[in-house]
């Protein structure tokens, strides 16, 4: 009887081991980071953003982005100029750069990868472009208008860039005025 115990208690001991094992390595593909102006949940495994939050801090700021180009952020394994070439897919900005144009380094800080994700050109330059207007239309008016931006998965049929990078099956945008209102809209990709 004895030894049945022993064998027991050796295999809850290997499936708790096993769980945390398969449980940390899915947590360690996933990453929080947070910037002076974006606060990012980037997943290493889809090259891709998960969540990108912010306030607009500058709905009329005149700060250049001439000459900028998307960077890779350092501890992070994210996407490249390999996954935006030869496709339909832009390197749309997350938490948008007109909102921070209130200097060229916060402008700066919107060109990475982290505040990057595949969008359909036709959507990152129409509806998204529109919005984007929107939240800065209304910053104009009321002080801490923030956003969430949730990047979605299609889970049954992933589709990837020949870079490697999975592109987003759609994108939800909330914006919220504190205690007052928030809209929310979803596109597909």
């Amino acid at each position: 009887m004895k030894k049945i115990d022993n064998i027991d208690r050796l295999l809850i001991f290997a499936l708790v081991l096993f769980t945390l094992m398969f449980t940390t390595t899915i947590f360690a593909q996933v990453k929080t980071i947070e910037t002076d102006i974006y606060t990012v949940v980037y997943s290493e495994d889809y090259e891709q953003p998960l969540q990108v939050s912010y306030t607009v801090l500058c709905p009329d700021g005149e700060a250049s982005r001439q000459g900028l180009d998307f960077r890779k952020y350092k501890g992070v394994h994210t996407s490249d100029n390999e996954d935006y070439s030869d496709n339909p897919y832009d390197k749309g900005h997350i938490a948008p750069a007109a909102s921070f144009n209130c200097t060229r380094e916060m402008v700066r800080e919107t060109f990475s990868y982290l505040n990057c994700a595949l969008q359909h050109e036709g959507l990152n330059r129409g509806p998204w472009k529109e919005l984007e207007r929107f939240e800065r239309d209304l910053a104009k008016m009321w002080e801490n208008i923030n956003v969430v931006v949730t990047i979605h998965f299609d889970a049954t049929e992933q589709l990837y860039t020949k870079g490697g990078a999975s592109i987003p099956s759609g994108f939800t945008k909330r914006i919220e005025i504190k205690g007052i209102e928030t809209w929310e809209f979803y596109f597909p990709n």
